[in-house]
């Protein structure tokens, strides 16, 4: 009997190799699968980012290209904002169009287009001519802003919905981390796109068209060969102009308050602090030295607004984000224009040029102060969008939304542009305008913001303080909190390979 048991434990340990092994491969095969499977479904988001994010590079360049060449040929503040009004107002008319292309042709087209448009756009500005008047150039180069502000909002949509289409209802978590990163590494690279604008002009204003130029034919080939033509599109019913303007209600109040968030970055942002910058009365800084802080000023948004889920969702125990937060932080924004404000006013500001440390020091802050807080506004604005919208009609509501945001800026460039060249006696006094103007912008937007129906969760600051309804946090999940702040605290792309 003993060697029976022996043996019987023998043959019991023989066959548990086995089992296990062929249980191991099982696993391993499914996990194969699986990767393969989530791999496939995130191809069009992967494909539509690189796309994007090459096109989102030429887009910060061209818009430094066109501003410094026309400071170096005389024009003034509100000239050159005139030379934008088209980008934007296109912009807005196209993110109303591109909702009912997308929803109709697909993502496929509306990016195609975009990227086509583009080479136009940019083509277009090797014939600006020397010899012009002004009104000739002004007229020329608004239309062929007009061209690139509408390939801007083409190539945009696929960005932005994209990221809806791939994510499930129930992962509000992960859409929140995709849109924050799609977004911020947009906003980094349209970053890199403003100083290299700069530093190629002075090398040579058509090798920077060139160099341009090259970045969408690289980019081409992805959206032509790497997506279906059904991406995006939805049932021919859905698909009408009115149905563009019938939006819920949360669509509508975000859609305004985008409008005014974005109206008082424009409001300084655009046209009046690089003229600033340039200026002998300002600070005087050669075109790099512009377009360098510039673009620091967008890689810093980009960065900020990519790592917003570790920003927002972490100190502030709020996952995801609601009104509350997004109301939170309007309101912290506040504080950005009126300390610029108050010091455009101050008579350390009165002398020309950055030999005033302070005058540089405090207009730095306040920049870049913006930046980060703006940056959170902004990324919580874009996940909202995606959670508001409709599965069936995404490319429609967030058409609609981006058309919202492209008004904003329209009317924050044009006011802009009035208040840097007409209000006060010296640069300081239109540079101060445009600030408290923007703090307008910014209390409005905080106001609409009220209006929204999306109180479930409250409002918290950290785990000891809960207001407007929060729930506490021991009557959260214990294990579904642990599990979404490790994946926030992974970085913001984890949620890509969840």
């Amino acid at each position: 009997p003993r060697g029976a048991d022996q043996m019987a434990s023998v043959g019991e340990d023989t066959n548990a190799p086995s089992s296990s092994s062929s249980a191991n491969a099982e696993a391993g095969g499914k996990a194969s699968a699986g990767s393969k499977s989530e791999l496939k479904a995130l191809w069009p988001f992967i494909i539509i980012s690189i796309t994007y994010l090459l096109f989102t590079v030429t887009d910060g360049a061209v818009r430094m290209l066109v501003l410094l060449h026309a400071y170096n040929k005389g024009f003034t503040a509100m000239e050159v904002a005139v030379m934008f009004t088209l980008y934007e107002l296109m912009g807005a008319v196209t993110n109303l169009a591109a909702g009912v292309a997308g929803a109709k042709w697909g993502i496929r087209a509306t990016l195609i287009s975009g990227l086509l448009l583009q080479i136009v756009g940019l083509g277009m500005l090797y014939g600006w001519s020397d010899d012009w008047s002004k009104d000739e150039a002004i007229v020329y180069v608004t239309i062929a802003q007009a061209m690139c502000g509408i390939a801007k909002d083409l190539t945009k949509l696929g960005g932005k919905t994209v990221t809806k289409l791939v994510t499930p209802e129930e992962k509000q978590e992960r859409l929140f981390k995709l849109v924050s990163a799609l977004t911020g590494y947009k906003n980094s690279l349209k970053g890199v796109g403003y100083f290299m604008g700069a530093a190629l002009l002075d090398w040579s204003y058509f090798a920077a068209i060139s160099v341009n130029i090259g970045f969408i034919i690289v980019a081409l080939p992805f959206a032509i060969f790497g997506l279906t033509t059904q991406l995006g599109r939805v049932a021919s019913k859905n698909i009408t102009l009115e149905a563009v303007f019938k939006q819920s209600g949360n669509i509508n109040y975000l859609s305004l308050a985008r409008l005014f968030l974005f109206g008082s970055r424009d409001l300084w942002f655009e046209v009046p602090l690089p003229f600033y910058l340039r200026s002998a009365e300002g600070l005087g800084w050669p075109r790099a030295a512009v377009g360098a802080l510039l673009a620091g000023y967008i890689i810093m948004y980009g960065q900020c607004q990519s790592y917003s889920p570790q920003l927002v969702l972490v100190p502030l125990k709020q996952s995801p984000p609601n009104k509350w937060v997004c109301i939170l932080w309007n309101a912290v924004l506040a504080v950005c224009p009126i300390f610029m404000g108050a010091m455009a006013l101050t008579s350390m500001y009165d002398e020309q040029g950055d030999s005033n440390t302070g005058k540089v020091v405090t207009l730095m802050i306040g920049v870049f102060s913006f930046a980060i807080i703006f940056a959170v506004n902004s990324a919580v604005h874009s996940y909202l969008v995606v959670k508001y919208a409709e599965g069936n009609k995404v490319a429609i509501n967030v058409g609609f939304y981006y058309m919202a945001n492209a008004f904003g800026r329209l009317t924050g460039t044009i006011i802009s542009g009035a208040l840097y060249s007409y209000v006060g006696s010296n640069v300081n006094d239109g540079l101060a305008a445009c600030f408290l103007a923007s703090l307008g912008f910014v209390v409005i937007s905080t106001v609409v913001t009220f209006w929204i129906n999306d109180d479930e969760g409250g409002l918290r600051c950290g785990g000891n303080l809960g207001c407007l309804g929060a729930p506490p946090l021991k009557d959260r999940d214990g294990n579904n909190e642990t599990r979404r702040v490790g994946d926030i605290e992974a970085g913001p792309l984890s949620g890509a390979r969840q």
